[in-house]
């Protein structure tokens, strides 16, 4: 089992990177406070691993912080709630803002966060509210939903919010790169805003 990774970052885009290590390049989903944290291609990086077995793959999940990981493996012991959708989570809210929303019951917050449903929301309250007390907590906000925004654009402006951009601000370079990219997937978009919320 994997459970730390030390080695040349060989490649990065918005939600996996590529790990070279002993001549052997591993594929690591990582959230996006991971990714933007990263250094640049060819630089050394070390993560701590989650690997995931299954009948027809090995998935290795990659975080810088302890507290990262930690929160992950709490979220996916949740029923419903798998390794992808615990990334998609600690990619739109900030572990303190999660474990604030978790404490208080926060459901409509939760629900604001891509991916999770008023159910699956109060599942992660019931079986997480007393289970988060070696990790920090913070203020209890999530990124807004915004009717004109399209779930692939809510997901990128969630990421921008999570990183420490204003909301407003982040809000208004999803917008502007909307109209500049065509056919956007998350990743050329994400790249886009982050240029102009710089």
């Amino acid at each position: 089992m994997i459970a730390y990774l030390r080695g040349t970052l060989l490649e990065k885009t918005a939600g996996t990177v590529i790990v070279l290590a002993g001549g052997v390049g591993y594929e690591v989903d990582v959230p996006i406070s991971t990714y933007t944290a990263l250094p640049d291609a060819g630089l050394e990086v070390s993560l701590r691993i989650y690997t995931k077995v299954s009948e027809d793959a090995i998935s290795l999940y990659g975080f810088l912080t302890v507290i990262e990981k930690r929160a992950f493996e709490r979220l996916i012991s949740v029923s419903g709630i798998g390794p992808s959708l615990a990334v998609k989570v600690l990619s739109g809210i900030a572990v303190e803002s999660l474990v604030a929303c978790l404490r208080a019951g926060d459901v409509a917050s939760l629900t604001r966060i891509p991916g999770i449903g008023k159910k699956t929301a109060e599942r992660m309250i019931v079986e997480l509210k007393d289970k988060m007390d070696d990790l920090p907590s913070g203020p209890g906000s999530v990124v807004r939903k915004e009717s004109n925004l399209s779930p692939l654009e809510q997901d990128v402006l969630s990421a921008l919010i999570n990183l420490g951009s204003n909301p407003a601000a982040a809000e208004q370079a999803v917008l502007k790169a909307k109209a500049s990219v065509t056919s956007p997937n998350f990743e050329e978009l994400f790249r886009k805003c982050l240029e102009l919320v710089r």
